[in-house]
């Protein structure tokens, strides 16, 4: 039987993604530093980019694995992950909703921030986290909120009146912020609900530059944004949707020099106990 491609491949390798993962290294090595990791601790990175988490639970001697849909990011995952020497961690090619080549049981961490989110098929993403990781071993997802005030919801919110309406039956990755979809997923998945952790948590995104520059890097690499520029040009809108992110961006920099950026995003970090 044949699964159906993931569309989400060539939104992600349409930009380079790498270029705004660079803003978020600093919170991705904090976030990783809180998980307790200890030497030979087999993770899963799912949905793992170029390794802004892989990469620093890899220096603290678990033993990684980064699985992405975009083939540009896995080529520089494992690149950046030879260049720091680190031959605990290598990334390949997969499927958040179907990880057929992982095999049961077989992590004892399963990280994802902001990556199994955008898969399609969430039930189906959610089961196959749990089928891969071991009895007490932990999943940790960071999910961005719906509707939320920060930097990441207010520029999908702004971009998507830009963009053409998603196809019929499609399931907003924003709904990965939403606590009682977690809670539904998981809970079907076989995890009992008392095993869930949900809390806000906190990720910046810096750049030594400006917040209009930075808006500038989201335009040519981010993939949402691209598509939304893509669309704004087509009906002459792309100066309205500029100006709008860079208002964004402005307003909620919190650099003291406002030469460079510093923009706080909140998240929903889930907590699974298998």
């Amino acid at each position: 039987m044949n699964v159906p491609a993931n569309p989400n491949k060539a939104l992600w390798e349409k930009g380079d993604f790498t270029r705004i993962a660079s803003t978020m290294r600093e919170s991705g090595e904090a976030l990783v530093h809180k998980l307790g990791l200890n030497k030979g601790m087999k993770v899963l990175d799912l949905g793992c980019g170029d390794g802004t988490t892989a990469l620093p639970a890899a220096k603290l001697g678990a033993d990684v694995l980064g699985v992405d849909i975009a083939s540009n990011l896995v080529a520089a995952g494992n690149k950046r992950a030879q260049e720091q020497g680190l031959t605990n961690c290598r990334f390949q090619v997969g499927d958040a909703t179907n990880l057929g080549e992982l095999q049961d049981k077989s992590f004892d961490l399963v990280v994802s921030i902001f990556g199994a989110m955008f898969a399609p098929r969430p039930h189906d993403v959610a089961k196959e986290m749990v089928r891969v990781t071991r009895p007490g071993g932990r999943i940790v997802m960071g999910n961005w909120i719906p509707n939320d005030p920060t930097l990441v919801a207010q520029i999908l919110r702004i971009s998507s009146a830009y963009t053409p309406p998603p196809p019929e039956g499609f399931v907003s990755p924003m709904t990965w912020g939403v606590e009682s979809h977690v809670i539904e997923r998981f809970t079907g998945a076989g995890i009992p609900k008392e095993k869930i952790s949900l809390a806000r948590d906190t990720f910046t995104f810096k750049s030594p530059k400006p917040p209009a520059a930075l808006v500038d890097e989201f335009r040519k690499y981010y993939g949402p944004t691209m598509n939304a520029f893509d669309a704004a040009e087509k009906n002459g809108k792309a100066e309205h949707l500029r100006t709008e992110l860079e208002m964004l961006f402005e307003q909620q920099n919190q650099s003291a020099d406002k030469t460079t950026t510093s923009i706080p995003a909140t998240f929903l970090r889930v907590t699974i106990e298998a």
